[in-house]
Parts: structure tokens; C-alpha cells; sequence
């Protein structure tokens, strides 16, 4: 049986957000835009683990990218993304709320640096 684009694109959606990893990242994003080097920060994770799950995300069309000079910056496409991943995006949120986890993400997030032109080479293009 073949699924339609809508089918698809949801089940892309739904395999990104089956992931602990993009979870917490998705968290992330809602607080501010980040580069990857900021998620391998507070995530405290591999910087290919930070960008592969990062292009989960993007090819998912959770996220948008924006260039800043050297920096690839990623947050939630708010105004590109389809009003039903709007709502998984809040449920997401919803759902993650109090979790200690994420919390500490959230701290640690708070304290990190843009490291350099590093960070840059593993981001989606």
C-alpha cells in the first residue's frame, strides 16, 4: 500500500520525536535558537550525535537554519512548519514540563558558549 505525502511527512515527524535525544533538543530550541556547539554543550553529547539528530529534526521540518557569519543556528520553524507539527511541538512541550532532565539541559544550556568555527562543520546545509 502506498502512503500518501501527508502520510509520510507525519510519519517522518513521528520517527524524529521517538528519540530521547531529539526530545531534549526540541526542548532546547523552544527556549532560543542554538548552533550545535551550544546542544553538545548542554546536552553533553558527541558533536556528530548533536548534528545527526539536529538533521533528523531538520529533515523532519521541525527546525529552520539560519547563518550568522560562521555560525549555523538552528530553531523551531515556527511560521515554515505545518499547523499539526505546530501542536506535536506543544505537546512535546507540555509533556517534557518539570522533567529533571530537561531542567538540567535547560541550566546547562543557560552557560554555554559558541566554541568557534568547530562547531560549524558537522550542521546541516
Amino acid at each position: 500500500m502506498l502512503l500518501g505525502v501527508k502520510m509520510r511527512d507525519l510519519v517522518k515527524a513521528l520517527k524524529a520525536l521517538s528519540d530521547e535525544t531529539r526530545l531534549r533538543m526540541l526542548n532546547l530550541l523552544l527556549e532560543r535558537e542554538c548552533c550545535v556547539c551550544e546542544v553538545v554543550q548542554a546536552l553533553e553529547i558527541s558533536q556528530t550525535r548533536a548534528s545527526r539528530n539536529l538533521n533528523a529534526l531538520y529533515n523532519a521540518g521541525f527546525l529552520k537554519l539560519r547563518k550568522d557569519g560562521l555560525w549555523s543556528l538552528y530553531s523551531i520553524d515556527r511560521d515554515g512548519m505545518k499547523e499539526h507539527f505546530s501542536d506535536l511541538v506543544e505537546a512535546v512541550r507540555k509533556a517534557l514540563e518539570g522533567n529533571e532532565v530537561v531542567t538540567l539541559d535547560i541550566e546547562r544550556l543557560k552557560k554555554a558558549e559558541r566554541v568557534g568555527p568547530a562547531c560549524v562543520r558537522e550542521s546541516v546545509e
